[in-house]
C-alpha cells in the first residue's frame, strides 16, 4: 500500500510546516485534504467511465437501421429530382443547360436508386409485408411503381443528349418522361417515408433487423465501394454545381 507522503506530497508538507511551528497537527485539516484527494480520485474515475459510456453511445448513434438508411437515400432520389425540375424549367424558358447534367443524373437514378435502392426493398422488405399481411395494398402499388418508373428512366437515358434535344419529337418525350417520374416518385417516396418504413419494425425481430442493417451496408459496399452512399452523393452535389443549383441560401425567399 502507498503511503500518506507518496498519495498527497502537500498534506506531508503541511503536516511538516505545522510541527516545525510547534503547533498541532488539526485532524480536522488532514480529514478535510483526504475528502479533497478522495473526491477528486473519484470525479476521475467517474469521467473515465462517463467517457467509456459516451464512447459506446456515440458509436451505437452511428448505426443507421434499415428504414433509416433508405430514408436518407430517399434524400438522393429527392435531389436528382430537383435536378429534373431545374432542367424541365429551362428547356421551357429555352435557356441552355449541360445535357450531360441530365445523363448523369439520370445514371444515378439506375444505378443507385432503381438497381441498388428499390431492390432491396423489393428483396427484403415487400415479401415480409406480404407474408405478414400488412399493407399488402401499398406494396403492390409500390412494387408496379418500381417497373414503371424503370420503364420511364429507359426514355430519359435514351434522350438526355444534345442531338435529342434538338429533335421536337424526341424532345418532347424526354419532358414527358421526366414530368411522369417526378409526379409518381413524390408521392411515392412519401409514402414509403411516412408508412411503410415506420411500420417495419412492427413485423421484425430486433436480431433480424440489425441483420438487414448489416446487409444492407455489405450490398453498398459491394456495388459502390467504401462510402458508397456519399460518394453518390458528392455526384450529386457535382451536377448541382454545373447546373448552378448547389447554393441552398438561393431557394430562400426575399421577404
Amino acid at each position: 500500500m502507498r503511503s500518506v507522503r507518496e498519495l498527497n506530497p502537500i498534506i506531508c508538507r503541511n503536516m511538516h510546516d505545522r510541527n516545525q511551528e510547534g503547533k498541532p497537527f488539526e485532524r480536522r485539516v488532514f480529514l478535510r485534504s483526504g475528502v479533497i484527494f478522495t473526491g477528486a480520485v473519484l470525479a476521475s474515475s467517474a469521467l473515465l467511465r462517463g467517457a467509456g459510456t459516451k464512447n459506446k453511445d456515440e458509436e451505437k448513434e452511428t448505426e443507421v437501421g434499415p428504414p433509416e438508411d433508405l430514408m436518407r437515400e430517399h434524400g438522393v432520389l429527392k435531389r436528382v429530382l430537383l435536378v429534373y425540375g431545374e432542367v424541365l424549367r429551362r428547356i421551357d424558358s429555352k435557356q441552355d443547360f449541360p445535357p450531360e447534367t441530365l445523363a448523369d443524373a439520370a445514371r444515378i437514378i439506375r444505378n443507385f436508386v432503381e438497381d441498388y435502392h428499390e431492390k432491396l426493398e423489393e428483396d427484403f422488405l415487400f415479401p415480409r409485408f406480404e407474408k405478414a399481411n400488412l399493407l399488402v395494398d401499398l406494396v403492390k402499388v409500390l412494387r408496379a411503381q418500381h417497373q414503371a418508373g424503370r420503364q420511364v428512366t429507359d426514355v430519359t437515358m435514351r434522350f438526355a443528349n444534345l442531338q435529342s434535344l434538338k429533335n421536337e419529337s424526341e424532345r418532347g418525350q424526354l419532358i414527358a418522361s421526366m414530368q411522369q417520374f417526378i409526379r409518381m416518385y413524390n408521392p411515392h417516396e412519401a409514402r414509403e417515408d411516412t408508412v411503410l418504413f415506420p411500420a417495419f419494425r412492427k413485423i421484425v425481430s430486433p436480431h433480424e433487423f440489425d441483420a438487414l442493417g448489416e446487409d444492407f451496408e455489405k450490398k453498398e459496399d459491394e456495388l459502390f465501394g467504401e462510402g458508397g452512399f456519399e460518394k453518390v452523393v458528392d455526384q450529386v452535389a457535382g451536377i448541382e454545381q454545373r447546373l448552378g443549383i448547389y447554393d441552398l441560401a438561393q431557394f430562400t425567399p426575399k421577404m
